[in-house]
């Protein structure tokens, strides 16, 4: 195969997110990360929308152990498999079939038995998809609240206090019906900072966030909130149990960022990781990675070009009072960088998310480079006043620079990488 060199920025930039998504799939890395065969059965459980690829690469690794159980996943993301049964159902706005899932995996976590092993299957997108309303709440309280956080501004650790606490199911409560069986953990982390509450909102693990006052929360969300989930989140907060947990992270945003860096390397461009769990809103993060680019460019700092920018994470979208049109946040981090280097010479980016769908849309992210604003001006579209607008996806999509990669089956968060040529 013909390397890839820094003279051919867009597929330089596509080659590093293949190489990102590819170190999370489920079919290379679960397997490493089992443990000891059990000799009686075992109940495989799980959510999120890696859960079905993550049960076929179980099933591959283990094709002589007594498996059965059921994983949900998203429409559109299952796999075949033989012995452990798979469920679709809506993201990012639980549905009728979420609520079915969870009742289902629930009733199987409540049968283990001691000396059974559990495996539960955990990624992101496991809190819409594993939904079970707490007493007091209904399905329709719950989809909501979702619609609520989703345009709320919120982080996604706020965002997981809310579920958590509203949930029957998450914030360590799959655990807890397990018991006494044996539970492992295995989890792909789409979050900020790997942390296992925050993954599908933690459904095996402790609740850190039990005795919080969410209070301050409540009042971010404001009067749309539905009464029943606003009474549960006020009520007087009860410590969350502890329990000792078997959590392995098969894989995480650093570790897809690592293989992304060897990619700019064999390319003689050299990377420079920022982190792995930028968060904000994506059109500021957009204008700061304008301004570091720009110090590549003009001063060689933090590294003289070629260089590229490296990041992951999880920025946010704030949706104000008027009507938004279509995209995600890496698109609208994409847009807002444009706007903010001006078509400086030299500089390309991408940004998308690792599972292969930004936001709700059917883009996984798309491509910038030194021409696309004008290029969207001779579409008839004006850089600055789409962003405005929350229309990122139709900018990219009338500059033919959306990428469509359709269901990765795996999910490592968001992906940035701005590349910056000498000259």
């Amino acid at each position: 195969m013909t390397a890839i060199t820094p003279d051919q920025p867009a597929a330089l930039l596509r080659a590093m997110f293949d190489a990102a998504v590819a170190a999370a799939d489920p079919g290379r890395v679960l397997a490493a990360h089992l443990p000891e065969k059990p000799q009686g059965r075992c109940i495989v459980l799980g959510a999120g929308k890696s859960a079905a690829a993550m049960a076929a690469a179980l099933e591959a690794a283990w094709p002589d152990v007594d498996l059965s159980g059921l994983v949900v996943t998203r429409h559109g993301h299952a796999v075949p498999t033989t012995r452990i049964a798979v469920m679709e159902a809506s993201h990012p706005v639980p549905d009728a079939a979420s609520e079915e899932a969870a009742r289902r995996i629930l009733a199987l976590a409540q049968g283990a038995g001691e000396g059974d092993l559990v495996i539960a299957l955990i990624s992101g997108g496991g809190s819409a998809l594993m939904a079970l309303p707490r007493a007091g709440l209904t399905l329709e309280d719950k989809i909501a609240v979702n619609r609520l956080l989703l345009r709320s501004g919120l982080t996604i650790e706020e965002m997981n206090r809310i579920r958590r606490r509203l949930s029957a199911i998450k914030g360590g409560r799959l655990a807890q019906a397990v018991a006494p069986a044996r539970l492992v953990t295995l989890a792909i982390s789409d979050v900020p900072g790997d942390d296992p509450a925050a993954i599908a909102s933690g459904p095996t693990v402790p609740d850190p966030s039990g005795a919080m006052d969410l209070s301050g929360l409540v009042a971010r969300l404001g009067p749309d909130l539905p009464q029943a989930a606003r009474d549960l989140l006020l009520a007087r907060p009860e410590p969350g149990a502890d329990f000792a947990v078997d959590y392995r992270l098969i894989a995480a945003p650093q570790m897809s960022l690592l293989a992304a860096a060897e990619v700019a390397r064999g390319a003689g461009v050299t990377p420079v990781l920022l982190g792995d769990a930028l968060e904000g809103e994506a059109r500021e993060l957009g204008i700061v990675m304008a301004g570091m680019a720009r110090a590549v460019a003009a001063h060689g700092t933090p590294a003289p070009a070629p260089a590229v920018l490296l990041s992951g994470g999880e920025t946010t979208v704030t949706i104000g009072a008027g009507r938004a049109g279509r995209g995600g946040r890496n698109t609208e981090f994409l847009l807002s960088l444009a706007v903010a280097l001006r078509g400086h010479p030299g500089i390309h980016a991408l940004a998308g998310d690792t599972d292969g769908i930004d936001g709700s849309e059917d883009a996984a992210g798309a491509l910038i480079g030194p021409d696309t604003l004008a290029r969207a001006r001779a579409a008839g579209l004006d850089g600055a006043a789409v962003l405005a607008a929350h229309d990122s996806y139709g900018l990219f999509q009338a500059t033919d620079s959306l990428i469509m990669t359709g269901p990765t089956l795996t999910n490592v968060n968001d992906f940035r990488a701005v590349l910056v040529l000498p000259g």
